[in-house]
């Protein structure tokens, strides 16, 4: 092969090289499908399932006998706040779940702390209270009543006893959960053991803690449920145990909604508390 023909087979390599690098580095541009916004996919679910609830009553195929209407709940519901009936039983609903929430977390509280700060805690208090999470709630009431009387104390002590385990494990699973490098970085820097709790284990253990305060609540309003069960006569319990004798299905939901609501409220205020506590934690929001 000449010379001159060497030159040409060179020019057109380097310029077949170049177009393919050229097609090679082009950016691909992927499409975007359009999304809703995120509360309107979030309130897609509670939306769909009143639609269900109205076309299956409105078509009969669900009897008010079995469970009324979305617009006749409604109306009750606008008459029981009018005569003040609902509020009057929030209130008192709210205030026993705030003594049990109280205590309940107190004792968590306290036994997550000695259990995960220490390892003889741990031996004396974690079996223990293991074993107790088991007993059935229901199953315990008897033994409340024999022990409180049938006043305000055992509907609050069963508050408390479903407040008690979600705040103690997760404390506890928080407390044990720290990276020991950060601890062992801690003992480095001359922090000692109070101040390895203070400034290393507490602020690691916060995120376990705050699910246990969002679990927590959330079983509080259904341990309520059970506790307002026990000779009631003031209550959102109260209220369903007296419509359930004179089969006023609408009422019922009408307390079971409020129940809902109250439950989910108390979540809401949780989740804004841990973006605000935890904003210095970054992490995976979903994709």
């Amino acid at each position: 092969m000449t010379t001159t023909q060497q030159r040409v087979s060179r020019r057109t390599v380097s310029k077949t090289v170049a177009k393919t690098d050229l097609v090679t580095i082009e950016p691909v541009r992927a499409s975007r499908r359009w999304s809703p916004p995120r509360p309107v996919r979030r309130a897609a679910g509670p939306v769909g399932t009143l639609l269900l609830w109205y076309l299956l009553s409105a078509t009969g195929v669900l009897s008010p006998d079995v469970l009324a209407g979305p617009g006749v709940v409604f109306g009750k519901l606008v008459s029981m706040i009018g005569d003040g009936e609902l509020p009057a039983a929030i209130a008192v609903s709210a205030q026993r779940v705030l003594y049990g929430f109280v205590i309940g977390a107190a004792v968590g509280l306290a036994l997550a702390l000695v259990a995960g700060l220490f390892r003889i805690g741990e031996d004396l208090v974690d079996s223990t209270v293991g074993m107790f999470r088991t007993l059935p709630w229901v199953g315990l009431i008897p033994l409340f009543i024999i022990w409180f009387g049938i006043n305000e104390e055992p509907k609050i002590a069963l508050v408390a006893l479903g407040v008690t385990f979600p705040i103690y494990f997760n404390v506890y699973a928080g407390i044990r959960g720290v990276d020991a490098q950060l601890v062992e970085a801690g003992r480095v820097l001359g922090l000692g053991r109070w101040g390895l709790i203070r400034h290393v284990v507490l602020p690691g253990s916060l995120p376990g803690a705050l699910v246990g305060l969002r679990y927590a609540l959330g079983t509080a309003w259904l341990a309520l449920v059970w506790a307002e069960q026990v000779n009631a006569s003031q209550g959102i319990g109260y209220l369903m145990n007296n419509a359930q004798q004179f089969f006023q299905t609408d009422v019922i939901v009408v307390c079971l909604v409020t129940y809902a609501v109250l439950g989910l409220v108390c979540d809401l205020v949780v989740r804004l508390g841990t973006k605000y506590l935890l904003a210095w934690r970054s992490s995976f929001e979903g994709a």
